[in-house]
């Protein structure tokens, strides 16, 4: 059992990893952009990487004040960094299973 629970969290450490460090727009969110002091907000797919300051450069954070990821965004993210880890962990005992 103790084998099982390290190879969840191996997963999900592997999959946040994937989503914190490399730039995939897979998220959605809103971005709210302050232009000449007007605010406005728009929808947009954006990476989790953002949050932690990799892969956004300097141009494309132009007049951006905030971003957030919306319900869904969240959703998505719990189904991919927590569900896909516990389907392949529990694959994994359903093989080993089967052996013995």
């Amino acid at each position: 059992m103790k084998r099982y629970i390290l190879t969840f969290f191996a997963c999900a450490l592997g999959v946040a990893a994937i989503f914190f460090l490399i730039p995939i727009n897979l998220f959605d969110g809103e971005i709210v952009f302050e232009v000449n002091g007007v605010e406005f907000t728009e929808k947009a797919k954006i990476s989790l990487s953002y949050f932690i300051g990799i892969g956004a450069n300097a141009e494309q954070t132009q007049d951006v004040k905030d971003f957030y990821l919306l319900p869904m965004g969240y959703l998505i993210a719990f189904l991919m960094i927590g569900v896909l880890p516990a389907i392949i962990t529990y694959r994994i005992y359903l093989k080993n299973k089967q052996k013995g």
